[in-house]
């Protein structure tokens, strides 16, 4: 971990390039320097149908959601969170600058005891697995 899940109205593939913009996320969170890379995953899911605040037909939102493991002190997580939103924020600029859309971030840990994994990457990017 972290897994950050980037949600977006369906409008906004015309407006941003949701490609462009995860990897501008996941750079924010390799720069966080708290996050290992062989953990990071960033997810981006279309809502081909939403309603946002008041239904006007020209809004638009990206909800980023990231999930972490326990046992970052919240000092660490809000640092790695500003560095996150403030990549957003630069990214969608220009939306932001509009008064139809939505930017959100919030940071989720998770219960070891109720997380499973199972994964080679973390073998193979530290140089002890297969290529």
């Amino acid at each position: 971990m972290p897994h950050l899940s980037v949600e977006y109205s369906s409008g906004m593939e015309a407006k941003a390039d949701m490609r462009a913009l995860c990897q501008t996320l996941h750079a924010a969170l390799m720069e966080s320097g708290i996050f290992p890379l062989a953990g990071v995953r960033v997810r981006a899911y279309r809502a081909d149908h939403a309603i946002i605040a008041d239904d006007h037909p020209d809004n638009e939102f990206v909800a980023l959601t990231l999930s972490v493991g326990a046992g970052r002190s919240t000092e660490t997580l809000r640092g790695a969170g500003d560095l996150l939103f403030a990549a957003a924020q630069k990214a969608l600029a220009g939306l932001l600058a509009a008064p139809h859309f939505a930017l959100s971030l919030e940071i989720r840990v998770a219960d070891p005891e109720l997380s499973w994994k199972d994964t080679p990457l973390h073998a193979r990017l530290s140089g002890r697995g297969a290529s």
